[in-house]
């Protein structure tokens, strides 16, 4: 009989010899033959039953080691240029190890984010514990799910959170990242279908429990059918794109464009530059550059990347992600206009005159290099004396001129009289960990608004150019408030004490004498909110109806087509009305405008809708909390199910349900939008100040339950107030008596 190895020896053997680890391996280097191979199964399921050898398919190998070819996903290169990869198939239950990438000369350049097959070796270094050769990258792009995972005898399942989804996916052993019951996970497809016919799939995430923070976006992504994973053909497609040269372009390298924004910004879509005019026949005038991202140059009509692009209408973005419309080769690279690097553009050459008044324009497209990406806080400091290391060479050449033609164009802007509202941006900011760290309001500052003007000037010159030459294009429109909704506002108005004129045609411009009149009283927020809801929904059409809330006649969106397909549209039509090349609006395009219109109108809504749904789980899971605390707010909305209310300190929105409120009766009076107590006589209006109890937050649905405690500062009258809830007959008796009363509102007067 032949000595059986040790579980000490079996477990050297395999630490020395890690591409040498199946069961005839390990017998022939013990020279295990015949019926002594069951003895050598069995210490081997006994290993395996101790955790010190994980079974894969018909190999055994160390848990807390990885295989010496596996599959890694490339990081960002750190400080010192290096390359590191996360190893998609650890697990392990210790610390996850570090894989440095050590490329060769012949390799092809790596990105962060690219999955690669990759040979491994053990090494004993400070920063890493593996060094990595390349094999190849993976072309694939596997397909993602999001579900709940259900664990099993042998793995588990997964089930999905999408409710268009039919199936669940099966889960091996050794594909579980080590995922609890119960827990939210990512996972992508693994290979074809499992045990019971059932897709197989591999955890790459754990995002636990679903209610927490870092599931909110993701959650809203699924429910609302957002698309987030390209396609096989879309993401080939950007992969092969190479950067595009000055051939057949103008070069306006020469330029000294800057990009302003947003300081976390994923991408750049937009650079200016202004000087002032040297024609003599316009004294004190301004010429101002707008140059856009040519996404149009890499995204063609009928290709894979944009039948994907015109799928998504736009990209959505939340406050720990962006589901983008393009891939990130495009988005974040290609059709980026970064710093110091040459970028192709659609540009517009504007003249104004010194009073902000546009003479003329012409579009050109050319070979654009940024000088500088700065972000809007950074802008202004340097304006209001604050220079930096980065700003201080710009501010006389760059960053004044533009100021200096920003004031010219709010001239004319005061003049046009566009729609004022005074809404503050929120924005809530997040910790490592996906927590609600804090929820604050946006400074809204002249760098912002000198960026719109441009923005606006731009589209503006997009849509009467197509309109000359007589170009299929789309317009985005905005149509005047309906009569129903200006009664509504009228009605609010007069009854806080302010007249809105009746019988005139309404313009932008009294409307924003309405808003100035509110401004810095207590009704500001009111008059603003009240004004906002009198609006229409804008929207994209191939017909033009003007631009109401702009009281501009035409206008059309030309400033994003990496995030916006409608900009690529708009593109494509300048392309084709200029004649700088093949990669024009295509007759199929113009064919099935009013489709695509409708489309990407309703992607929109839905992306609007799935940032709100986050936004508002994100602050249920913020004041959460904070149940039992009081706040104050003022009443947003009136429904017959009871009042909603907007809290100062950080914008969420919350019910004070009706039975609440008391024993009595409460008459909803839709026209006027209040409701009334039969009893107390207690009225309850849209933009009164109220002092509240936060009763509950619910972070699944992002729901906030709210008790009155306070109307006007003023406490409840008795008989009213949280906590009370009358009888059946009483509540009857109530509507009887509120059925037999006239309709009168007390309103406050001013």
């Amino acid at each position: 009989m032949t000595r059986i190895p040790t579980k000490a020896e079996i477990l050297e053997w395999i630490s020395a010899h890690p591409s040498q680890t199946s069961k005839r391996d390990i017998a022939k280097a013990f020279g295990i033959k015949g019926s002594d191979r069951i003895d050598l199964k069995r210490v081997l399921k006994e290993l395996e039953a101790e955790g010190h050898l994980e079974k894969r398919r018909k190999t055994y190998r160390d848990p807390d080691r990885l295989p010496p070819v596996s599959v890694l996903q490339v990081k960002a290169p750190d400080a010192d240029g290096d390359l590191f990869a996360r190893p998609l198939e650890w697990h392990g239950e210790g610390v996850e190890p570090i894989v440095l990438v050590v490329p060769r000369a012949s390799d092809p350049v790596l990105g962060e984010g690219d999955r690669i097959l990759a040979r491994l070796s053990v090494v004993q270094e400070e920063d890493h514990n593996y060094e990595a050769r390349l094999i190849r990258r993976i072309g694939t792009n596997p397909k993602r799910i999001l579900g709940v995972f259900r664990k099993g005898a042998e793995g588990g399942r997964i089930v999905p959170i999408d409710k268009a989804s039919q199936s669940e996916w099966t889960v091996a052993a050794g594909a579980m990242h080590g995922a609890r019951d119960g827990e939210l996970v990512e996972a992508e497809q693994a290979g074809p279908k499992g045990r019971l016919g059932l897709p197989a799939a591999r955890i790459v995430e754990r995002l636990g429990d679903p209610s927490a923070p870092r599931a909110v976006s993701l959650i809203a992504i699924h429910q609302h059918g957002i698309p987030d994973d390209f396609p096989d053909a879309a993401i080939a497609e950007a992969d092969r794109a190479k950067p595009v040269g000055l051939s057949g372009r103008e070069d306006l390298r020469d330029l000294p464009l800057i990009t302003i924004d947003p300081s976390d910004a994923r991408d750049h879509d937009d650079a200016c530059y202004a000087q002032i005019d040297d024609d003599p026949a316009n004294p004190g005038g301004h010429v101002v550059w707008v140059a856009i991202a040519d996404v149009a140059a890499y995204v063609t009509a009928g290709g894979a990347l944009d039948r994907e692009a015109r799928k998504r209408g736009n990209s959505s973005y939340f406050p720990d992600r962006v589901v983008p419309m393009l891939p990130d080769r495009l988005s974040g690279d290609l059709c980026s206009l970064h710093e110091g690097v040459p970028r192709p553009c659609v540009a517009v050459r504007m003249v104004f005159d010194v009073a902000g008044r546009k003479l003329r324009h012409e579009f050109r497209r050319g070979l654009m290099q940024s000088v500088a990406s700065l972000a809007y806080e950074e802008v202004q400091a340097a304006i209001d004396g604050e220079v930096s290391e980065r700003t201080e060479a710009l501010l006389d050449p760059v960053l004044r001129p533009l100021y200096a033609a920003y004031s010219a164009m709010v001239t004319a802007r005061e003049d046009r009289q566009p729609l004022d509202l005074d809404l503050p941006e929120r924005r809530i900011v997040l910790s490592e960990d996906g927590k609600v760290q804090s929820v604050n309001f946006r400074d809204r500052l002249d760098a912002h608004r000198l960026i719109e003007e441009f923005m606006i000037a731009a589209n503006v010159c997009a849509a009467e150019t197509l309109l000359a030459k007589r170009s299929a294009l789309l317009f985005r429109v905005h149509e005047e408030p309906s009569p129903e909704k200006l009664d509504a506002l009228r009605e609010t108005a007069m009854a806080a004490g302010y007249p809105l004129a009746k019988g005139q045609v309404l313009q932008t411009r009294h409307l924003n004498q309405l808003l100035n009149a509110a401004a810095g009283t207590d009704d500001a927020e009111l008059i603003n909110m009240s004004t906002l809801r009198s609006m229409t929904q804008a929207y994209y059409s191939p017909e033009n109806y003007g631009h109401f809330g702009l009281a501009l006649a035409n206008y059309a969106h030309f400033m994003s087509p990496i995030r916006r397909y409608a900009d690529l549209i708009v593109h494509r039509a300048l392309i084709s009305v200029h004649g700088w090349g093949e990669d024009g609006l295509s007759e199929a395009e113009i064919d099935r405008l009013e489709d695509t219109a409708t489309h990407i109108s309703m992607t929109e809504r839905r992306s609007m809708l799935a940032e709100r749904d986050t936004t508002d789980r994100y602050l249920a899971s913020y004041l959460s909390e904070r149940v039992g605390n009081e706040f104050g707010g003022r009443i947003s909305g009136i429904a017959r199910f009871g009042a909603f209310v907007r809290l100062d300190e950080t914008g969420a929105d919350g019910l004070i349900p009706i039975r609440s409120l008391g024993r009595e009766y409460f008459h909803f009076d839709r026209e006027a939008g209040t409701l009334m107590g039969s009893d107390t006589g207690l009225t309850i209006a849209i933009g009164q100040r109220v002092t509240v109890r936060l009763a509950q937050a619910a972070p699944i649905t992002g729901g906030l339950e709210l008790e009155l405690l306070a109307l006007e500062d003023k406490a409840l009258p008795r008989g009213a107030g949280p906590g009370r809830s009358g009888s059946r007959r009483k509540a009857g008796r109530g509507r009887k008596k509120a059925e037999k009363t006239k309709r009168k509102v007390t309103r406050r007067r001013r």
